[in-house]
């Protein structure tokens, strides 16, 4: 009898190890099919379902940006008005595009298309203006380094929005990030590249997982129009708020000059990366790529998922994957210091609304360049710190200390 019951295991674990083989085996042979190329890509390919032919997972992943049914306790991945939310920012920004035009940023697909509706393009934001330059569709469509690549960085930027319109169609996709010969994350963008050469340091040098941020980094940052409307980051004087408001006031820079206080204003971006890079995460050495695209798995095929999406969407492959706190907990968690960072938001953009009104009331009641000089450097330093924490997306968890 005991040779039987051992005879029978044997071969249960014959059985077992022969399936295991087989599976090894098929997958194996699974992902060197999935992988083969079925059509050559050469050069800046702008199209992203030329792409897909060759990738279709993570294609189809992609156009799931595309979905917008996101929403959590203060963003969403649809389309929502900020300021019918937040109609005092139409006094902060008074005098700007963003007064006209500011809505929640949609997914990746929607790029061109939603800049195409924005009030802040196209046409002069401000009689006696010029119209915008096309360095506006810089970060939007990978047929921007397409057309960087025929007619040179600094004749783009030099032409307007609509001069150039009729070249970009294709919206942010795999030409954006990646290299089409060896799918290695690439910098597409020369802004980047040039802001790390003053730095005196060299972006290819970069490490896979430090590109897994600095592709990114091409466009979540804060940067400027210079001469010729050149597109550059302010990362000279160092990558801090403090520090490009230097940068700004050496140069006597600013985007506008608001209306009603006459103050030299600067309008923050969305200065993502600089903050994050102030971080519990990036100081861990954790990547953009591993929260907002976290590895998805189907079949023998493991691959970065392209729904470029908040964190909060996908909790246990974004976040669970390190914290072993339930789904409920680091939800709360991430509310948590969004509330405390929003409502410092909200109260500080009240107060730099009456700022405003006061020193128009000033100007009204005869005060002099002199008199108000002071006043007005304390209202940009003030604005442009509330708007850097203000502008940056997810700002309140990335560095929220």
């Amino acid at each position: 009898m005991k040779d039987w019951i051992l005879f029978g295991l044997t071969a249960v674990v014959v059985f077992l190890l022969a399936m295991l083989a087989y599976v090894v085996v098929d997958r194996k042979a699974e992902a060197r099919f999935a992988y083969q190329p079925k059509v050559e890509i050469e050069g800046i390919e702008p199209r992203d379902s030329i792409w897909g032919l060759n990738y279709p997972r993570v294609y189809n992943s992609y156009m799931r940006t595309a979905d917008t049914s996101f929403k959590s306790l203060y963003l969403t991945s649809g389309y929502r008005d900020i300021l019918n939310e937040q109609p005092e920012l139409i006094i902060l920004w008074a005098g700007y595009g963003f007064a006209k035009d500011y809505n929640q940023p949609r997914g990746h697909v929607y790029a061109v298309a939603d800049l195409h509706k924005s009030l802040r393009t196209g046409a002069p934001l401000e009689e006696g203006e010029g119209p915008m330059p096309s360095t506006c569709w810089t970060c939007k469509s990978p047929d921007v380094p397409r057309v960087m690549n025929d007619i040179g960085p600094a004749n783009f930027y030099s032409q307007t929005f609509a001069e150039l319109g009729h070249e970009i169609y294709n919206p942010i996709n795999c030409a954006s990030c990646h290299d089409a010969e060896d799918m290695s994350l690439k910098i597409a963008l020369p802004a980047l590249a040039e802001a790390f050469d003053r730095l005196g340091k060299d972006v290819n040098e970069a490490t896979h997982q430090e590109m897994r941020n600095l592709a990114c980094a091409q466009c979540h940052v804060e940067y400027y129009f210079g001469e010729e409307n050149y597109l550059i980051f302010p990362w000279d004087e160092g990558m801090t708020a403090e520090e490009m408001a230097d940068y700004y006031d050496e140069r006597e820079f600013a985007d506008w000059i608001h209306p009603l206080s006459r103050t030299p204003m600067i309008k923050a971006q969305h200065p993502d990366y600089e903050v994050f890079t102030t971080g519990i995460h990036y100081e861990r050495g954790v990547s953009c790529s591993d929260c907002h695209m976290p590895f998805k798995t189907e079949g023998a095929m493991k691959f970065t998922d392209h729904q470029i999406q908040s964190p909060l969407s996908n909790v246990s492959a974004s976040c669970q994957t390190c914290h072993r706190e339930s789904e409920a907990d680091l939800v709360k968690n991430v509310y948590d210091r969004q509330d405390m960072v929003y409502n410092l938001r909200d109260k500080l953009a009240d107060l730099l609304v009456i700022t405003h009104l006061e020193a128009e009331f000033a100007w009204n009641r005869g005060a002099t360049e002199d008199q108000m000089r002071e006043a007005l450097h304390k209202i940009r330093h003030a604005q442009w710190r509330w708007d850097y924490a203000a502008a940056t997306h997810g700002g309140a968890f990335h560095a929220p200390l």
